[in-house]
């Protein structure tokens, strides 16, 4: 494992699991994300999810890490609602030098968890897991690190698009050109679905598998689908089939 050092108060100090740009990343897709919302629009958003999801209701000194935690919006929701023990994990470097929240940062594939076995109590995802390449190996292969790294009461909790008819109206709004051109919001997600099409569309595309994946590592407690999102929240199962 190497470790990148502060170079100056500002700068995070990222624990580096894998060699920075080996695995990813798209600059194109990560200005269009920086546009989409401002950070402090993302924060209050995931605020809401992360009160929708459980969260608020459990101890704040819990061990807690974010995977696909970008430029670190969820882990200051977490913050703000109280709790101390924060990690990230990320394949973007870009993104984790953004990264404002005193939160623990990990430079790692979230294939391969840089964390002890049931060494957390829980795990989050905001939007990370349509972004695998290979479904269903690679998500079979996050959620079996999940599981490995939960203690044994411990919870997954996780949001990501699915194919309702909103998502499959904001599809169709964004084919138009002036949309894009006076909804500067629009065309940054226009740009993002471009740039991540074959992972988003496979992802969309299978909903059955995603769900029987989930269910296999998880026992469900939460589970909504509406406006275009699946909110999902399982507590780790001592077996798996």
């Amino acid at each position: 494992m190497n470790a990148s050092a502060t170079a100056n108060d500002n700068t995070p100090f990222i624990e580096r699991h894998i060699e920075s740009g080996t695995v990813c990343c798209d600059s194109s897709w990560e200005e269009a994300y920086k546009r989409f919302e401002s950070p402090e629009e993302e924060i209050e958003k995931f605020i809401k999810r992360l009160k929708l999801m459980g969260l608020e209701d459990r101890p704040r000194d819990i061990r807690v890490a974010e995977l696909f935690c970008g430029r670190g919006g969820g882990l200051i929701a977490l913050k703000r609602l109280g709790f101390t023990r924060l990690e990230g994990v990320d394949l973007s470097e870009t993104l984790l030098l953004q990264n404002q929240t005193e939160a623990k940062l990990h430079l790692a594939d979230c294939r391969n968890l840089p964390f002890e076995d049931a060494s957390l109590e829980a795990v989050i995802i905001h939007g990370g897991l349509h972004h695998l390449p290979e479904l269903p190996s690679d998500l079979q292969r996050v959620l079996s690190e999940i599981h490995r790294v939960l203690k044994v009461d411990g919870t997954f909790h996780a949001v990501e698009p699915w194919l309702t008819p909103f998502l499959r109206f904001v599809h169709a709004v964004l084919e138009f050109q002036w949309f894009r051109k006076f909804y500067d919001k629009g065309d940054a997600l226009a740009i993002m679905i471009e740039h991540e099409r074959e992972t988003y569309e496979r992802w969309l595309s299978q909903p059955t598998i995603i769900r029987e994946l989930f269910d296999r590592y998880f026992a469900a407690e939460k589970s909504r689908i509406g406006w275009g999102k699946i909110q999902f929240t399982g507590r780790k199962k001592q077996t798996v089939d």
